[in-house]
């Protein structure tokens, strides 16, 4: 694994651990100091939440519910150090943020010494540091005022819907709303990160501009993996972000400007020639707040305005201003005058940004036009992205041949991601056809001489020693027979690909010839599988799977849209279903069916995560979209996998397989449902019920277990079905079926093992009726071939 890691890596780490040595050795000196920081944030945040913060909490998250349903035990601990040790959690987490900047500061010379300290005055720290901080509370306060209290109602109403009762570990919810304010609060740095970055010219303003699509998708999926699925939800999550992420563009355009305008652009000249702008607006700031307070004055404020709107009025909450004021201590007349001054002060500095920003926007048009006329009559200044496909292929040569690849490339990049692909093509072949007709013009001979030999030209370069010209190696590769490509258009891609990495492989120039070091993933990937084969594998095998994994996958792009939309329709289907209280059916008509001795009001089942219901729903959901895609998907693949050696039989089979599946997994599973499930929750809840104990199991585990107790038969019932179809199928031989069991069984131990919960006991619980029932099938087998004498299986057909 050494070679894995170059040079340059072992170096960064080396230095970073000097650097981490320096800072640790100079805080030595004041470690007592950081230390009692340390204790006084732990102590401090382990006595607000013993005190106030828990029963604050649950009165503003949960303000939107029904104090019935928060009555209910709606918060509780599970064991009996959950509380102690999650505020000692808390504290600790909150000590170190506390402690962690005057460790940095004591550590600057250390830092500074390295490189790592910025160059700035220490007034533009603290004031970088008072914004961070500043937005990271605007993000956790809308987290806290709005977003949860309108998730934890949709949240507690599902789950009392569906038939689950809400009762939430404290350790768990607290880490919820914890994470989710975390994430609230980082988002708000959005502005300051984009600012800083293109700032510092580590991400160009135009990178942020032109990839504004991936970063609203990135919002949306991030949103639905830490929000509930509603669009309500969704577009409270994700509206904010986007509208905060198009502030942030314009916030970094005007910063980048003002850093590239502050050298032309004077604020005193600016403020002496438009002073008239900042004192409007400072004014109409004064005028506003001195309106509302006269409003507050006579009442207006107190009281919900209602607006109307659309099939109805929109009440706007009241605002008692002056009840605000007197709970201060303030004089009406003072408080009255200092509310004024901050509006026009915000007003003010508001119009003054304004002003210096267009003032600089001038000037770069300014600039930008004088350059423009500088440059009249210049075709090597046209700009591309200024002209349409048509422009593209009326624009002079010299445009072109002023080009280097590189700028071609970036440009036609540039059409495609605008969706201008005639244009991205136009760009190309004008590139292409100005370098053959400089390349003409300058007299290079191009033809090969009688020996084989490119004539060389007076400028011409002379060969390496090391070099040996590919010359013999084209000819020898153009007097070949050419490469029949295959009818099937699924694999036609494919066998491209497999015939140029042939021809690559044949002339030495696909990867650097024989003389060309290995890549280290293909090392790593070479010792890892060498690990787990009986004979040696090379790097040769690793790129031989690589190929035949890209000639598989190549194969299904023709049909991807189709298993796509298969998977998602059964994925939507299912989740619907169960999301629209179809755990609540299956849970009353599931209990109705145990035995006498347990009562169905004895056995409850309850949620501790705030969103362990939607994830239980999500995952039924892949899984059964996962087993109906399954057999379509090999269907599709067989072809390429009998091309490549891996598979052999009639497809049609597959087909068949799914019809078996179908049958075998709707049986199995109203067998388990009416017989198995019942009798396996009765005997588990007997002791408990004997013992008058309280029964509420957890959805993430009862669900399972139903679920393995139900549809688990019914797919175990599948697999000596599948065994005996693929044989007599021609699919997979009995032979090869008893021969690899050892790796079947750790196939299973490792699918059961990620795919369940509970771990390594699931894993077994699971894997060893698994490869009992793949026992039955090789007894089934082995009678249905005479001990593997007879040969039953098919043909099959040949691939299409």
């Amino acid at each position: 694994m050494a070679g894995a890691v170059d040079e340059d890596t072992r170096r960064t780490i080396a230095g970073g651990r000097r650097t981490l040595g320096a800072v640790l050795s100079t805080v030595q000196r004041h470690l007592q100091k950081v230390f009692i920081v340390f204790v006084i944030a732990f102590i401090g945040t382990f006595y607000l939440l013993r005190l106030f913060v828990w029963n604050e909490l649950k009165a503003d998250l949960f303000a939107r519910l029904d104090p019935a349903i928060v009555d209910e035990n709606l918060v509780i601990a599970t064991t009996p150090f959950d509380v102690i040790l999650l505020q000692v959690k808390i504290g600790l987490a909150i000590g170190v943020l506390v402690s962690l900047p005057m460790l940095v500061y004591y550590s600057r010379d250390a830092l500074r010494e390295r490189g790592f300290w910025p160059r700035l005055s220490r007034l533009r720290i603290a004031a970088l540091g008072l914004l961070a901080m500043a937005l990271f509370a605007i993000g956790a306060s809308y987290s806290y005022e709005l977003f949860f209290p309108l998730m934890f109602e949709f949240l507690v109403s599902n789950a009392i819907q569906t038939g689950i009762q809400p009762t939430y570990s404290i350790v768990l919810w607290a880490q919820f709303v914890f994470l989710l304010t975390l994430s609230f609060g980082l988002a708000a740095q959005l502005p300051l990160a984009m600012s800083g970055l293109a700032y510092a010219e580590i991400v160009p303003y135009e990178t942020f501009r032109e990839k504004w699509k991936y970063a609203i998708i990135a919002v949306f999926a991030f949103g639905a993996l830490f929000s509930p699925p509603d669009p309500f939800t969704q577009i409270l999550w994700a509206l904010p972000l986007v509208a905060l992420y198009a502030f942030s563009l314009k916030l970094t355009k005007f910063v980048v400007a003002v850093k590239y305008g502050s050298q032309r652009v004077s604020v005193g000249r600016t403020l002496r020639e438009r002073w008239l702008i900042p004192l409007v607006g400072a004014l109409i700031g004064a005028g506003v707040v001195a309106g509302g307070l006269l409003a507050a004055g006579q009442g207006v404020l107190d009281s919900p305005i209602s607006v109307p709107g659309l099939g109805g009025t929109v009440e706007v909450p009241g605002v008692p201003v002056v009840a605000a004021i007197e709970e201060l201590g303030v004089s009406h007349p003072v408080a009255f005058v200092l509310l004024g001054a901050v509006g026009a002060l915000l007003a003010g500095l508001l119009a003054l940004t304004y002003v210096l920003y267009t003032s600089i926007d001038l000037e770069a048009a300014t600039r930008r036009g004088r350059q423009l006329n500088s440059s009249m009559g210049d075709p090597t200044a046209i700009d591309l992205d200024d002209l349409d496909v048509a422009g593209v292929r009326a624009a002079p040569e010299e445009a072109f041949l002023a080009m280097s690849e590189e700028e071609a490339l970036a440009d036609a990049n540039a059409a495609m991601e605008a969706d201008e692909s005639e244009k991205a093509q136009a760009i190309l072949d004008r590139f292409d056809e100005a370098q053959a007709h400089a390349k003409a013009e300058e007299g290079v001979d191009t033809e090969p001489d009688t020996d084989g030999e490119p004539a060389a030209g007076p400028n011409a370069e002379e060969w390496p020693d090391e070099w040996e010209p590919a010359t013999g190696q084209s000819e020898a590769a153009a007097g070949s027979e050419p490469v029949d490509s295959p009818d099937d258009t699924e694999t036609g891609t494919a066998a491209g690909v497999e015939t140029g990495t042939e021809i690559e492989a044949e002339t030495g120039t696909g990867a650097g010839g024989e003389a060309s070091e290995s890549s280290a993933f293909s090392r790593t990937a070479a010792g890892m599988v060498d690990s787990f084969t009986e004979e040696e594998t090379t790097e040769e095998d690793i790129g031989g799977y690589y190929y035949d994994i890209a000639f598989i996958a190549s194969s299904l792009r023709s049909k991807a849209f189709r298993l796509v939309a298969l998977f998602m329709a059964v994925l939507a289907g299912t989740f619907y279903f169960l999301y629209q209280g179809g755990i609540g059916d299956i849970k009353r008509d599931f209990l109705s069916r145990l035995p006498p001795n347990v009562a169905p009001m004895e056995v409850d089942v309850v949620a501790l995560h705030p969103v362990e219901v939607l994830v239980f729903d999500v995952k039924i959901s892949t899984l059964a979209a996962a087993i109906v895609t399954f057999p379509f998907l090999l269907y599709y693949a067989w072809p390429s996998l009998k091309e490549r050696g891996f598979a052999g039989g009639d497809r049609r089979v597959l087909l068949v397989w799914a019809a078996t599946l179908v049958v075998g997994l709707g049986g199995g599973s109203l067998l388990g449902y009416a017989l198995v499930a019942p009798t396996v929750i009765s005997w588990l809840a007997a002791d408990a019920t004997r013992a008058s104990m309280v029964i509420a199991y957890r959805i993430s585990s009862a669900g399972w277990l139903v679920f393995f107790t139900t549809a688990g038969v019914g797919l175990l019932a599948t697999v000596p079905l599948s065994m005996v179809l693929f044989h007599h199928g021609g699919l997979v031989s009995y032979r090869a079926m008893r021969n690899r069991w050892r790796e079947v069984t750790i196939a299973v131990l490792a699918i059961t093992a990620y795919a369940t919960p509970q771990g390594v006991f699931m894993m077994f619980i699971i894997g060893i009726p698994t490869m009992l029932t793949y026992g039955l099938g090789l007894g089934l087998l082995w009678l249905a071939t005479l001990g593997g004498r007879r040969r039953t299986g098919g043909r099959g057909q040949t691939a299409d």
